[in-house]
């Protein structure tokens, strides 16, 4: 699913020459902390109620305001991986999406981009998740492919980041389509792959919490 797929046309951008309170009413409409602001089809950034409470004067128009995530944009035909990695490094709750050319398409809230990956088949179908370590130079997913369906197991999806405590290793992060992979992990591990998570999809549904925390892990955030 691309950005533009997941754009929030409910909600509006400000202009530069809207004041502080229209902003905190739209805010409160919409029950939100953040707007954008656009001038011409051109992104500015996003003004937040902490922004403009700071400032405590609400009757002055938003350009004489400072905007927050100038940055925090992804071209419309972008993955939504990218639009969650950008509201994260920017610790907004939106992203604005432009087109090639730079114009304002509009924004997605990041519980807009959630929705719509729990709502993929990848993690839809049931199946467990397996976290496995290793060195980079020992990565070849087509022979971690080769031996899970060796199984009768298939990979819904992969996600591959560095160890936080130590960048020559890899975690490698793997959705399969059967919820019982004992023998799976015992034909990994016997080809010398560690196993450092395992995650059952029963296991996955107990807590909300869980689930949630077990999302980010799972994206990489």
């Amino acid at each position: 699913m691309v950005a533009s797929e997941l754009i929030n046309h409910m909600i509006p951008p400000l202009k530069p020459t809207d004041d502080g309170h229209k902003a905190i009413v739209w805010m409160e409409e919409l029950r939100m902390n953040q707007l954008p602001v656009i001038e011409k089809g051109q992104f500015l950034g996003f003004i937040t109620e902490e922004i403009i409470l700071e400032e405590n004067d609400s009757k002055r128009p938003l350009k004489d305001y400072y905007f927050d995530g100038e940055q925090c944009y992804v071209t419309e035909h972008q993955h939504f991986y990218d639009v969650i990695k950008a509201a994260t490094e920017h610790e907004l709750q939106m992203v604005a999406v432009l087109s090639d050319e730079g114009a304002f398409r509009g924004v997605i809230a990041l519980e807009d981009t959630i929705n719509a990956f729990a709502e993929s088949t990848a993690v839809q179908e049931p199946g467990a998740i397996l976290v496995l370590l290793m060195n980079q130079r020992d990565y070849s997913l087509a022979e971690i492919s080769r031996l899970t369906e060796a199984e009768g197991v298939r990979i819904l999806s992969c996600a591959v980041n560095s160890d936080p405590k130590d960048i020559s290793l890899l975690r490698v992060t793997l959705k399969l389509n059967k919820t019982e992979v004992s023998h799976v992990t015992a034909s990994l591990e016997r080809f010398g792959y560690k196993i450092i998570g395992r995650f059952q999809e029963e296991e996955i549904k107990s807590n909300d919490q869980e689930r949630f925390d077990l999302l980010m892990r799972y994206l990489n955030i």
